[in-house]
Order: structure tokens, then sequence, then C-alpha cells
């Protein structure tokens, strides 16, 4: 029989369990001493004019859709040009056996330019204009929450080539669902049932957990805290907490905007601070649904999700065990906050 040790987060191979999802995730920390013989990315380019004629979404450009942009001067708003929901959806539904099943979907796709500059990303802003794009979500949000058709809106961002982003100028996107997404509603479920148990948000509990931790913690202020969550499956994952509780964007004050701003320009400037590049991610808002139910177990929170692995040029793919049975990570979320923590964000 082998020799007992003691359990050492650290150093041997164990589980995470995430409550948000209800899922676990496999650590094995001493993988970190094995050679990377895999694929390597090449380094991107990123020098970029402050204006390209060439440019879609720079402002008094055409757009691919034949639509032309405005000469706009902060953040703006279109609906996409090529959306992947519509207003109005189609009539009846597909039932075949017990197993088959499609339904029509209605939603409302928009795009948000961050900046008129070409050149910039969310880490290269002031915390102003930062502020000015989380006023846009939150007007996005109130907007098309308000449509009759709309039960969740998921406000995001791809950064980067790596992540699927067609255009490099800074922006995001809003898809607003006749659903609720598959993602929200674990959360929500989650969040419910951890409420009946504990009569405590559970983000909430969490928030107060790492504050007193420290040890996940990348950045943080008066009204925001941003971790890299115990449970973390991507190399350097971070999730943005408001230290209040609220549901949604709508609900923060001009003073909770300013310190979410502030930690927004914090989080993605330690990240281009670590890799030395401008950092692909996606990030996206959770926040309550549309529905007309209060969601008062909803705690308002984003996720960034890199894709990067040990460099700027390894990245991290889900493969084998991860897609057939768990994830899996060798970087440990402490070593990761550790990291982020140390470099010093250039803004």
């Amino acid at each position: 029989m082998p020799e007992q040790t003691t359990f050492d987060l650290r150093s041997h191979p164990h589980r995470r369990y995430n409550p948000l999802t209800r899922d676990w995730v496999l650590v094995s920390p001493h993988r970190t001493q094995r050679p990377w013989q895999g694929h390597i990315e090449p380094l991107p380019e990123d020098v970029r004019p402050r204006y390209d004629a060439d440019c879609y979404l720079c402002p008094g450009n055409a757009r691919s859709g034949g639509l032309r942009n405005p000469v706009y001067t902060g953040t703006y708003a279109f609906d996409n040009d090529f959306p992947a929901l519509h207003p109005v959806s189609t009539a009846g539904s597909v039932i075949d056996g017990n197993l088959l099943r499609a339904e029509p979907e209605a939603g409302t796709c928009r795009v948000i330019c961050y900046s008129p500059r070409h050149d910039l990303t969310l880490a290269g802003m002031s915390r102003a204009e930062i502020q000015r794009v989380v006023d846009t979500w939150t007007e996005q949000y109130a907007e098309l929450g308000a449509k009759a058709h709309v039960r969740c809106v998921q406000i995001f961002e791809n950064r980067g080539a790596m992540m699927g982003a067609s255009n490099p100028h800074p922006h995001g996107q809003v898809w607003a669902s006749a659903s609720v997404t598959n993602e929200l509603r674990r959360e929500l479920d989650a969040e419910v049932e951890y409420h009946a148990s504990h009569s405590s948000c559970l983000l909430c509990d969490y928030a107060a957990l790492e504050s007193t931790r420290r040890e996940r913690v990348v950045c943080a202020n008066e009204h925001f805290i941003v971790v890299v969550p115990f449970w973390a499956v991507w190399p350097f994952e971070t999730l943005v907490l408001g230290r209040r509780h609220t549901g949604g964007l709508d609900q923060l004050s001009i003073e909770e905007r300013s310190g979410l701003a502030d930690v927004l320009g914090d989080v993605t400037a330690r990240y281009d601070a670590l890799f030395g590049v401008p950092f692909p991610y996606t990030m996206g808002w959770h926040q309550r649904p549309t529905d007309g139910d209060e969601h008062v177990s909803h705690h308002l929170h984003a996720h960034f999700y890199p894709p990067l692995l040990r460099s700027a040029t390894v990245r991290k793919f889900m493969v084998g065990f991860e897609l057939l049975g768990t994830p899996q990570r060798d970087i440990t979320p402490e070593s990761a906050a550790g990291r982020m923590r140390e470099v010093r964000a250039a803004r």
C-alpha cells in the first residue's frame, strides 16, 4: 500500500468544485514541470493606426453590410448587420419522437464600438472612457431587456483573432434572446439552491472569503474585486465581482460604475503586461434575466476566459480527457493570481 502523504493543493493532483456550475475541474500542479513540445502560436502584430480607412467599424466608414457609420466620437452601438437572431421568430416547432426537438428563437444582436480609435483596447483606455463603455452596456441591457421578446441579455467581447474576432477595432457584442442561456441558467439554479440552504448569496459569500484569503485576488477597489476563482478552468481565467449585491449593471451607482471601469482597465492591462501583447480573451457579463422574475439570488459578475497557457505563444486547448471527461489545468489558480498581482499594470 502506498505511503500516506499530507494533501497539498500546490503539488498534488486533485479536483476542485465550482459551486456556480456544480461541476468539477481536475488540477494537476505537478505537470508544470513537463517540457512543452506542442503547438506554438505565432506572435501577433498589433501595430495599428488611430484610424483605418479599411475598417468597417471606424467612424464614417462603410460597414460590411453596406450601411455607413456616423462620425461617432464616443461609444457607438448598432444592430449587427449579420445577426445570429431576428426579432420576429417563425411559428411552429419540431418534435420527432422522444429525442428530436427544435423550436424557433427570437432575439436581437448588436455591436458596441468602445472607441472611435482603431488602435485602442480596454487596457489602453482611460477610466472615463471605460466608464462610457460600462454606461453603454447598461443602456443596452435596459433597452433590450424591456422588449417583449427578450428574456436574457448577454453582453460579451471576443478580443483577438485567436478568439475569433474578425476585426481588431475595440468592440463587443450584445445578444438578447427569447430564452435564458445555458450557462446563466446553470448559475441561476445553483444560486437559488445555495440561498435556500445558507440564507445568503453564493457570490457575496465568495467575494467576502476571497477578500479575506487574498491569495487569489488580482486587483480590487471599494466596489469590485477581481479574482482567479478557486475552481478556474482556464489558466488565467478571472471573475469580476461586485462587493454589493446587485443583479445587473442597471442597479450600479455612478460611483460603482466608476469603480468597475477602474478594475476592468486594471485587469486587462495586467493581462497585456504579463504576456507582452494585446491579450486575447472572451469576456462576458452574467446579469439577471429580463423575464419578469426578480431573481433575488443572482449576483452580477463577469467572466474573463483567456486561452494562453504559459506564454504569448502557447495556447490552451480543450482536448482528449477534457472533452470526454473533466476539464483539467496544470497552473494552479493561486499561482496564476500571484503572477497577475506581481506584474505591473501598464496604465
